[in-house]
């Protein structure tokens, strides 16, 4: 509380309380509200939040100028009911444009000292288009976060947010986990706050504060990567060359918006990579019910077309024939024809979600017998016993296991620095 100040903010929360959301659902919505309140500076010349409740119809709950202080929007924010109807959500944000942030309801006129803020959470697909109305609210100076839930339809997420996207769009996978989404929001209204201190920053290994903002460095031995926050035991020179293939999980059980995930996830780990014709390669197989592979070793010369490449991949959506895939990687991603180098260390690291619907013992071992380095992780329904045949030696150095997507970037880290010392 005491290392952060928000900034003067006019906020408006949108939210979705449709028959879809169930009652004990919907006071997790009103939980998350609450701590995010909790979190702010409220008053007249500080921070005013308002409620606008959305079904098929809109209503209005409280406006910005109800509630000065911070105990009497959490007792406003406690008395909400759900409407339990249809999910008009365009008509919601025009509501907000004509009535919530209007001079009437309280709001200041916009200008660098005031933020306009509306944050909009549903689980649906809206019954009305949001494309045109979230352009005219975000035209009006409004930024606009879109959180969706469950089976929300990502594509209206995309088109009510603001940019950019990835710091405008959330998603989590039930209400119950939606609290989790408090500490980035405290965050986003935070203007003045030593970032270090808060744990509010993303550096890997050291953090180094000034006001308001902060830098990362690393400790002796590694460099900072490009991105500014990761560290890299990989120095340059003929030392670290290296054949790394990911083979990739793109079976249905995945799931759209976390085959997104795990696209952030293979890039993170090229990040900590030298990539060039003397040093790392990277090649990227996906598999499902069939085998496919996305690019060879050695097709793209530099982390850039890396990157764009793996953007790129679709999902394939079928089975999980994780067995077939390994052979795959066994007879073909290391091979002389598909730019493997000869001499030069494999490394290959196994994402899966579930149980492989084929036999993988054999063409485990093989990998292992070759002298490939294997990583498996796993998320999910993944098997753990599954993971622990494809790694390679010791085992619990070569394995790892997370029940949810969301925190397959801590792997990312660990498996950066592993494939690192490993060269």
């Amino acid at each position: 509380g005491t290392l952060c100040r928000t900034k003067p903010t006019d906020l408006v929360f949108i939210i979705d309380s449709s028959r879809s959301v169930r009652p004990q659902e919907f006071e997790k919505v009103k939980v998350f509200l609450s701590r995010v309140i909790e979190g702010l500076d409220v008053g007249p010349n500080s921070t005013q939040v308002g409620v606008i409740n959305y079904a098929s119809a809109v209503k209005n709950e409280f406006s910005l100028k109800t509630h000065q202080t911070k105990a009497g929007l959490l007792q406003a924010v406690r008395r909400i009911e759900p409407l339990s109807t249809g999910t008009m959500t365009g008509l919601a944000i025009q509501f907000a444009i004509s009535r919530a942030f209007s001079d009437s309801e309280g709001a200041r006129v916009r200008s660098p000292n005031f933020n306009k803020v509306a944050i909009v959470v549903t689980d649906g697909r809206p019954q009305d288009g949001v494309q045109e109305v979230s352009a005219r609210a975000r035209a009006a100076g409004i930024e606009l976060f879109a959180i969706g839930v469950g089976r929300v339809d990502m594509q209206t997420l995309k088109q009510m947010a603001s940019e950019p996207l990835d710091d405008h769009v959330d998603y989590v996978e039930s209400y119950s986990v939606i609290e989790k989404l408090t500490h980035k929001f405290q965050e986003a209204f935070c203007v003045v706050s030593d970032l270090c201190a808060t744990g509010d920053h993303d550096c890997e290994q050291i953090c180094i504060s000034s006001p308001g903002a902060y830098k990362c460095g690393c400790k002796e031995g590694f460099t900072l990567n490009s991105d500014g926050k990761t560290c890299s035991a990989c120095s340059g020179g003929l030392g670290s060359a290296l054949d790394l293939v990911f083979l990739i999980d793109g079976s249905k059980s995945v799931r759209p918006e976390n085959f997104e995930l795990v696209k952030k996830f293979i890039n993170q780990i090229v990040d900590s990579l030298e990539v060039s014709e003397k040093q790392a390669q990277v090649g990227l197989v996906q598999y499902s019910s069939s085998v496919r592979q996305e690019f060879p070793l050695g097709q793209f010369k530099n982390k850039k077309d890396i990157k764009a490449a793996v953007k790129k991949m679709s999902y394939m959506e079928k089975g999980t024939m994780t067995g077939q895939a390994l052979k795959y990687l066994v007879d073909s991603s290391f091979s002389n024809i598909n730019g493997a180098r000869p001499g030069v260390p494999k490394v290959g690291i196994v994402f899966t979600d579930g149980r492989s619907q084929d036999y993988i013992t054999d063409a485990a071992k093989r990998a292992k017998d070759l002298g490939f380095k294997m990583f498996a992780v796993g998320v999910g329904n993944a098997v753990e016993d599954e993971l622990r045949e494809i790694a390679s030696e010791p085992v619990a150095e070569h394995y790892f296991y997370t029940a949810d997507f969301r925190t397959i970037s801590k792997i990312g880290k660990k498996l950066q620095m592993k494939i690192c010392i490993g060269e």
